[in-house]
């Protein structure tokens, strides 16, 4: 799996606001593990709609990870998508998010997503992700093993 990531263009040091209208763009080349056969999500050997939907977060979580404090991440909360045409083994594809909105409280952020192939748009649609405080979010998570 051949995957690229597209670095935001601004220095995080010298940002103290995430900024509306920041991107960044995810590159791979569809391999026969990034199938929808490979990922159970349909039987045919095409990119498979779970990688493309992985990809769009991926770049909403890079471009947004540049605005966060040491210690602190970021969750999906929401996702609503399509995938509007196929693409073949071999075939590069990309998945950019760009930052729409910000909560008032500043936890939560909005994106739009997009997907292309090399011969055009393949999906698009929303995507919001919750700022956290990465180690309290684990120990919340790893509680469900207690008993």
């Amino acid at each position: 799996m051949t995957e690229t990531t597209v670095p935001p263009t601004r220095d995080r040091k010298e940002l103290s606001m995430i900024e509306i209208g920041a991107k960044l763009t995810v590159e791979k080349t569809v391999t026969p593990e990034l199938t929808a056969q490979v990922a159970g999500s349909g039987l045919l050997p095409v990119f498979g709609t779970p990688f493309m939907t992985a990809m769009m977060e991926n770049a909403a979580a890079g471009v947004l990870q540049q605005y966060l404090e040491e210690g602190k991440g970021s969750v999906g909360t929401h996702l609503n998508v399509s995938h509007d045409a196929p693409t073949p083994v071999g075939m590069k594809v990309w998945a950019e998010a760009e930052i729409t909105a910000v909560s008032e409280n500043g936890k939560m952020i909005d994106f739009a997503v997009k997907a292309w192939d090399e011969k055009g748009p393949i999906g698009a649609g929303t995507h919001t992700r919750a700022i956290i405080t990465n180690d309290r979010f684990l120990s919340k998570c790893n509680s469900k093993l207690e008993k």
